[in-house]
């Protein structure tokens, strides 16, 4: 099921969402939905980081880089 809601922008970012829909041949609905998708990924995943920096700290992990290398 899907949900329809407008948004405001300014009006800079409005040109520059036709803009790039056009240059890539997507609606502004798919961008925007893409954009958001993207987005909430993302602050899941610093959520998660947070949540988690604590423990890894107590294993040794750090950094990325000692992920991958435990990963690999």
């Amino acid at each position: 099921m899907r949900s329809v809601f407008s948004i405001s922008l300014p009006e800079k970012m409005a040109s520059e969402l036709d803009q790039y829909a056009k240059r890539t041949g997507r609606n502004k609905s798919d961008v925007v939905r893409k954009s958001l998708a993207i987005y909430l990924w993302e602050t899941r995943f610093q959520n998660a980081r947070k949540r988690l920096a604590p423990k890894t700290k107590k294993t040794g992990i750090v950094t990325e880089e000692d992920v991958f290398r435990r990963v690999s």
